[in-house]
């Protein structure tokens, strides 16, 4: 590690050395050699604006549930904790919620629901920050995020400009966005998201095409489920389902669901009849990546101390004291299996560090 920095201006708060188990949900080890708490926007222009931080490689922290740290990291962290949560506009097309990029995604949407404002419902419950939620433009039970977003605001981590973008800007696409990448045009480690505004419409119009939520409405006999009813389901389908962070550690579904051509899921049908797959409106399908893994016989297996949940094969778990490298170690193990038998690569939705 290198040698430790001069103290910075009292106004940041700066760690030196700093453990980041607690700030990442799958519990891993790893320390920041410099780790600074934001909590607004001047923050990061005083990071930018410091001799020595501003000089410094960056790596952006927020609710660490989308990250597998293998390492120590040999930069200064800039852990996100930017709050605040307002209706910022309504009209008679719908409403616009703008969040602290430090406040979590699951609060703010139970926060919505409680406002009387509907459309986020089918998101309730993915672990992560707000400001996390645009890089990898989340997704569940039939919304992405990129189906509500309005637009964000992000510092420049060069120039310390404030800058707004809308989607367009932000090039969304499967669990994917332009801060996921650094190449040219990309804004991986070049900008800090600050506040994201979302869009809900009006008149809204629940999205209920997946099979767990139909499920849920053969059972109850409600055909016509209201926002609430749909968000208090989600949460009791995914709670069901998926691993608490706070008992054992876990970064959500690890592996992307891979989407195909209609060829190709025709093939593996006529070898899986019982594949679960979903048909996108572009004409490809989309396959459940945890019934491919369950397929292989992963679900509860173990490599080392990392494991495959027992009641969800998308998830993978830190049974206790397990490293990232373990972590990593099950993940390409479970994605020569899939590939061996399906011909299929599974990409990690987390970023491996």
């Amino acid at each position: 590690m290198p040698s430790e920095l001069p103290s910075p201006p009292a106004t940041l708060q700066v760690q030196q050395r700093a453990s980041l188990r607690e700030y990442n949900t799958f519990g891993l080890p790893a320390l920041a050699a410099t780790l600074v708490h934001i909590t607004s926007e001047a923050d990061v222009r005083r990071v930018v604006d410091h001799p020595q931080y501003g000089l410094a490689r960056k790596f952006i922290l927020g609710g660490g549930s989308n990250v597998v740290l293998t390492r120590d990291i040999d930069a200064v962290v800039l852990k996100i904790e930017i709050p605040g949560l307002r209706v910022v506009d309504e009209t008679a097309q719908g409403w616009v919620i703008e969040a602290g990029a430090g406040e979590s995604w699951h609060g703010a949407v139970a926060w919505s629901i409680d406002h009387g404002i509907p459309g986020l419902e089918n998101l309730a419950l993915i672990p992560g920050s707000m400001g996390a939620s645009p890089v990898q433009n989340i997704g569940a039970y039939g919304v992405e995020l990129k189906d509500r977003f309005h637009s964000l605001d992000a510092v420049d981590l060069i120039t310390g400009r404030s800058v707004t973008l809308g989607a367009a800007e932000c090039r969304f696409g499967y669990r994917d966005s332009v801060f996921k990448h650094s190449g040219f045009g990309g804004l991986a480690g070049k900008s800090v998201i600050t506040r994201v505004r979302m869009f809900c419409a009006k008149p809204w119009q629940p999205v209920l095409g997946y099979l767990d939520i139909e499920r849920r409405m053969a059972e109850t006999g409600i055909r016509t489920p209201d926002a609430r009813t749909v968000f208090e389901w989600i949460c009791a389908i995914r709670r069901a389902k998926l691993p608490d962070p706070a008992v054992i550690g876990n970064a959500g579904s690890f592996f992307k669901n891979p989407v195909v051509t209609p060829e190709q899921c025709k093939d593996i049908i006529g070898r899986d009849p019982e594949i679960v797959h979903y048909p996108m409106p572009d004409g490809s399908v989309k396959l459940a990546a945890g019934w491919l893994i369950d397929a292989c016989g992963w679900k509860g297996k173990s490599v080392g101390r990392a494991g495959v949940y027992d009641k969800q094969a998308l998830v993978l778990v830190n049974r206790g004291g397990a490293s990232g490298a373990e972590v990593v170690t099950l993940a390409r193990a479970i994605q020569e299996s899939v590939y061996g038998r399906f011909g299929i690569r599974l990409e990690p939705e987390p970023i491996i560090v």
